[in-house]
């Protein structure tokens, strides 16, 4: 009775709901401000979308299939990667998600990209699944020019890994534009959904632009390798002063970088991972070569400059402490992630109201590396192990947390809604690596389960 009473006691309270909302999930961490607004009462982030009027500038429709096709097991518009959507800054954007034949629904979540957060795609908190037969329309104004993706947030640790993504690039087409989107289905690493070394010709002298998209649960190394080459943007935001490197980059899953050379004589290669997949990138076949053992480090990388706020002003304070213990999490036994001490879902809601600037540090102890993604805001990093950024404003939406490290990273409250916050290697926010921040004085009518089955990870 000794073992069994707590044993029992521990498998209870660890039950998840079958149906809950978001709101009501864990407790209100109000970070030292106000604590108005309770999560119960307010505006309806259903309200908070885009434009509902106006003629798209950009207007396409995505088929999601559960098929396979070469190695995917999911295809958008018959194809994994999905089609590449491409928009230039103040674009309205109009996407259109039908679900021919993916059982278990399907969303569009635009990682990355801060849009309203009705638009935001989070199967459970923003919006219902679509199920099979079913249509939902996206609507926004693709504001900030860079390298971002889109993937299902539903069961999306299956979705995602399976093909329901694609690229989306904000900005004009140039002539040395290179879009390499990596990608693992079934152990098989790819770029742009193929396997091996690729070509791509463009003529000597040419200044080319290499987006590189990381859609899957691991950080990946990779470079260019046959010429110096600069870091130009990370997260879709551009990087100030960057100056020619020799090294390998750290990508986190989910992450951009873009990476900017002339092309040599001699041609130049994209390495990801291994020498065995690799982009060849010039006039001719360049040699195969390895990545340096070195990587650019973004908190000394480029030049310093203002970042529009005062951190040490700011309204809130957050802690994001990532531990890990043996426990039941929703009555199963195992080894499962924990945030501030507390297994899933009695995890912080971090609170905030509209116009605060926000401070989190965010510190690993679990033993494993975490991607950490907030959505509908850019966060800039303010220090690493306590050693302060010195570079470039470090601006990320997807930010790697090695183990044993701690980030200082802020952001401004400035896109009202319900926001997922939890960890990109997919797997790990299915097993409980996952919260939300939310904005008081707004509150969501979607549910976790359901009707529609809602399963955002």
């Amino acid at each position: 009775m000794a073992v069994l009473v707590p044993l029992g006691y521990f498998w209870a309270t660890s039950l998840v709901p079958g149906t809950y909302n978001a709101a009501d999930m864990g407790y209100a961490d109000y970070g030292g401000g106000t604590a108005g607004g309770h999560e119960h009462h307010g505006m309806s982030i259903a309200e908070l979308t885009g434009p509902k009027t106006g003629t798209p500038d950009v207007s396409v429709t995505l088929v999601a299939r559960k098929e396979k096709k070469g190695l995917a097991g999911y295809t958008l518009n018959g194809t994994s990667p999905g089609p590449l959507i491409r928009a230039e800054s103040g674009d309205l954007v109009e996407v259109t998600l039908v679900n021919e034949s993916v059982r278990d629904g399907a969303t569009l979540h635009w990682h990355g990209i801060d849009v309203p957060n009705a638009e935001d795609g989070v199967a459970g908190v923003t919006q219902d699944a679509v199920p099979v037969g079913g249509r939902h329309v996206y609507r926004f104004r693709a504001d900030d020019a860079g390298t971002y993706w889109y993937h299902s947030h539903q069961v999306s640790s299956d979705e995602v890994k399976g093909g329901l993504f694609g690229p989306i690039v904000i900005a004009p087409k140039t002539p040395g534009e290179v879009l390499a989107t990596i990608h693992t289905y079934d152990g098989k690493r790819t770029i742009n959904g193929q396997t091996g070394s690729q070509r791509v010709d463009l003529p000597a002298g040419t200044t080319a632009r290499v987006r590189v998209i990381n859609t899957d649960n691991a950080i990946l190394r990779v470079g260019l390798t046959g010429t110096p080459y600069k870091v130009v943007a990370v997260d879709g935001r551009e990087v100030n002063g960057p100056t020619p490197v020799s090294k390998a980059y750290a990508l986190a899953a989910g992450g951009r970088v873009d990476l900017e050379a002339v092309v040599p004589a001699g041609g130049m290669r994209l390495v990801a991972g291994t020498a065995a997949l690799s982009l060849g990138i010039g006039p001719v076949d360049p040699p195969s070569a390895e990545l340096p053992g070195e990587t650019v480090d973004l908190l000394s990388y480029g030049t310093a400059k203002g970042i529009g706020m005062d951190p040490a002003k700011a309204d809130r304070r957050f802690e994001y402490r990532i531990g890990r213990r043996i426990g039941f999490l929703d009555g199963i036994p195992g080894l499962w992630w924990t945030i501030n001490g507390h297994t899933f879902p009695d995890v912080p809601m971090y609170m905030v109201a509209e116009g605060d600037i926000v401070r989190m540090k965010i510190t690993n102890t679990s033993g494993q590396a975490h991607p950490m993604h907030l959505h509908g805001h850019h966060a800039v990093v303010l220090s690493r192990n306590n050693v302060a950024a010195t570079g470039s404003p470090w601006w990320t939406d997807t930010l790697e947390v090695g183990n044993n490290e701690t980030y200082e990273i802020a952001f401004r409250a400035d896109n009202p809604g319900v926001w997922m916050d939890h960890c990109h290697n997919l797997p790990h926010a299915a097993e409980g690596l996952m919260t939300h921040l939310m904005y008081t004085g707004y509150t969501t009518p979607y549910q976790v389960g359901g009707h529609a089955h809602n399963t955002p990870e």
